[in-house]
């Protein structure tokens, strides 16, 4: 579960991220996070995750969390993929040999794991995170549009991986897809002008923000 409390968050001279926000993320369903693109969901799920200080306010986790699905950025660039995949293993106490024969076959890097990921595209980068992230056992994902890199065969590949996990954890996930919104989730919150509504029906905020979407347009 995870629940902010009273959280605030801008950027110098940007719109606010959060504005009071208090919500309530039960564990166990799978949430989308909907609006506008610059509304600040990316943001708000670097929060949740704890990559980025919120300017007053808390989140309360319960459970382990997981980094945004498929970001790469705290990837230490000198080192392999394979290397990378080992450091993750160690911090959260999953068996390396395990975790790296998965990120291999998920990934589908094959020998680029050897490579530096200074020397990575941005494609593939994603791809080394989401894999790493899906064999890591969570209580919460934190999903950010993972499914939209690679070609079909693989966004197919990774959509039901996702699926799977999901079937036992909680989620928020970041789409701009509602099919693959109404795929996953169950619920929706949609982030306007830092505040954040929550929606038990899915249909109802994907209609708020269609219609959030139609004023701006």
């Amino acid at each position: 579960m995870i629940v902010l409390d009273d959280l605030w968050k801008r950027f110098p001279g940007g719109p606010p991220v959060a504005r009071g926000i208090n919500a309530t993320f039960p564990r166990g369903r799978a949430t989308a996070l909907l609006g506008c693109n610059g509304a600040g969901k990316s943001s708000l799920l670097a929060l949740i995750a704890g990559s980025l200080r919120p300017d007053a306010g808390r989140v309360i986790r319960q459970g382990r969390v997981s980094w945004p699905v498929g970001f790469a950025g705290a990837f230490h660039p000198d080192l392999t993929g394979a290397q990378n995949t080992r450091f993750v293993a160690r911090v959260y106490g999953v068996d390396s040999r395990a975790l790296s024969a998965f990120v291999r076959d998920v990934s589908g890097l094959g020998d680029a794991m050897r490579q530096p990921v200074r020397r990575y595209s941005s494609g593939m980068r994603a791809r080394l995170g989401f894999a790493i992230s899906m064999g890591v056992p969570f209580d919460m994902y934190l999903v950010d549009e993972v499914t939209a890199v690679g070609d079909a065969a693989f966004r197919r590949e990774t959509s039901a991986l996702l699926k799977a996990r999901l079937g036992q954890a909680g989620a928020i996930v970041v789409s701009h897809a509602p099919a693959q919104l109404r795929d996953l989730c169950t619920a929706g919150a949609v982030l306007e002008n830092g505040r954040l509504r929550l929606f038990d029906d899915l249909e109802a905020a994907i209609a708020r923000y269609q219609a959030q979407m139609q004023r701006l347009a």
